[in-house]
């Protein structure tokens, strides 16, 4: 690792970055800033990307990383939504804690309404864990806005299906916890409150794609999990999910393919498909680095993305897609530094091959994180030295190395790093509050916006606001009847289109409705 910074201070002196370089760079940036003008079509489709724990340290040393990756310094690599017009920032604080967790932040940012933490798809009057309380304090998604309006749905995500940031476009639980009906108990069912799986297949069943894990809360405890040869502790006592799933599609004489592994992924024709439903673990996904990628392994992020929005793309009305890079939170939590870096590279590249596969003029995507970590690169290392490795030429004040990469919190405290290798993926960052878990972090996250309405997503928002704004986009939900009937596409003020008197009028409204 001491080599590195070597190595990476050769390509640092290959181009001369003089006053002219820099000058160039910025007058290039300032036309094409200049040039920008906002795209104010009616979103045909509507993709929000959630990076669990994407905070702007961690976009940073991943931005870097990627570069390292490529054999470049790193820090003037450009991530594939670092390139998108407009960029905003979101306060991410639940309604009762000032550092949030993922249910009440995803919650705001797909139904539009702040919440408690722990609770799913419901408002602050709900009590958590208190199943008596949440009746009455259901509150839709973004999902179920576009549902109505006769759009297609899909959930891609390297967690489980269930877990808090998906739970949260489709159920209602005052607890984030009740995964399966294993999880509650027997007062809370016979409360009215069902588990987040049951709520997925049996009142969601309209929903087109759900990727992700979590075949632990589908499975009946009578059926063998296929990976795992034996029955497991967490799997379902009342009913089996997959073959409700199954039947419902039957009865519905909807194209559909339930799958668990590559191979079968691989097998699935988008275009002859209407719903597809794939549980690839029994929990969480493997991590990018350690994944199965042969034929009884699992799909990345960016090949469960490409054949969502295949799928999705089936329908002439559009679609609304969530897709969540989980495990970059999973990694942070367990200051495992390298591989929240390197499922970050694994979301951005899912983000790119969205952008492959849409048109911009009619197509938002939105790229945001629930909240940060307590996660930063420090010291004064050179440029291009190893995002991964120690500060070079420099000790703390204990006379012992130390990397950029450090924690707050988490479960390892400062030791001497001589002779370990801090690249490698099971490394654990060192933290200076000993804690067993790394926990959230309270500051803004970043917002990235492309496509029709992107450039409402500038400034500083609550992170309710999110939804509202996907929402007038596509035209669905409180803002349905604010929004032109033009097909999408059709040019708007922010085009060289002419519009008719009428839609003039209207377009005026919606000016005055957002900016007076």
């Amino acid at each position: 690792m001491r080599t590195l910074p070597w190595l990476m201070s050769l390509i640092v002196c290959t181009v001369t970055q003089d006053a002219a370089y820099w000058n160039t760079q910025a007058q290039e940036t300032l036309k094409r800033m200049m040039n920008q003008k906002h795209n104010t079509n009616v979103a045909k489709n509507v993709i929000l990307f959630l990076g669990d724990g994407l905070g702007i340290s961690t976009v940073t040393a991943s931005r870097i990383y990627k570069g390292q990756l490529q054999s470049q310094t790193g820090e003037e690599t450009v991530m594939a939504y670092e390139k998108f017009p407009f960029t905003g920032l979101i306060k991410t604080y639940n309604t009762d804690q000032q550092v949030p967790d993922s249910a009440g932040t995803a919650t705001a940012f797909l139904c539009g309404v702040k919440a408690k933490a722990g609770t799913v798809g419901l408002d602050d009057s709900a009590i958590h864990s208190n199943c008596a309380s949440q009746h009455g304090t259901e509150v839709k998604s973004i999902l179920d806005w576009s549902k109505n309006e006769g759009k297609s749905t899909g959930i891609v995500t390297t967690t489980r299906v269930t877990h808090a940031t998906p739970a949260a476009s489709y159920a209602h639980a005052a607890d984030r916890g009740w995964e399966g009906d294993t999880e509650l108990q027997v007062e809370e069912i016979e409360g009215g409150c069902r588990d987040i799986a049951y709520q997925l297949i049996m009142n969601n069943s309209d929903v087109n794609v759900i990727l992700g894990g979590g075949r632990r809360y589908f499975l009946s405890i009578n059926k063998t999990d296929p990976e795992l040869n034996e029955t497991t502790r967490s799997q379902r006592g009342d009913l089996d999910l997959i073959d409700e799933w199954t039947q419902d599609k039957v009865d519905r004489n909807s194209s559909h393919s339930y799958v668990w592994n590559n191979a079968q992924f691989a097998n699935v024709d988008p275009d002859k498909t209407d719903h597809l439903l794939g549980l690839f673990e029994s929990s969480h996904m493997q991590y990018e680095h350690s994944r199965n990628k042969g034929p009884d392994g699992e799909p990345s992020l960016a090949e469960m993305t490409q054949k969502a929005i295949q799928v999705l793309d089936n329908n002439p009305m559009g679609f609304f897609l969530l897709v969540e890079g989980g495990r970059i939170d999973h990694a942070h939590h367990a200051t495992y530094g390298r591989r929240a870096l390197h499922e970050t590279v694994a979301f951005e590249e899912a983000v790119q091959m969205a952008l492959n596969l849409t048109n911009d003029e009619e197509t938002l995507v939105v790229v945001t994180a629930d909240h940060s970590h307590v996660f930063m690169a420090g010291g004064y290392p050179s440029r291009g030295n190893s995002i991964l490795g120690l500060v070079n030429d420099e000790m703390g004040d204990d006379t012992m190395p130390y990397t950029s990469l450090v924690y707050g919190n988490g479960p390892v405290g400062r030791e001497n790093l001589t002779n370990i290798d801090t690249a490698d993926f099971d490394y654990k960052q060192g933290s200076a509050v000993p804690l067993s878990s790394e926990t959230h972090a309270g500051e803004d996250v970043p917002v990235y916006a492309n496509g029709p309405m992107a450039h409402l997503l500038t400034g500083t928002h609550e992170q309710n606001y999110i939804a509202h704004v996907m929402a007038y986009a596509s035209c669905v939900g409180l803002n349905k009847d604010h929004c032109t009937q033009l097909p999408s596409g059709t040019p708007t003020s922010g085009s060289s289109g002419v519009l008719p008197g009428s839609l003039i009028f209207t377009q005026c409204c919606l000016f005055f409705l957002f900016y007076a």
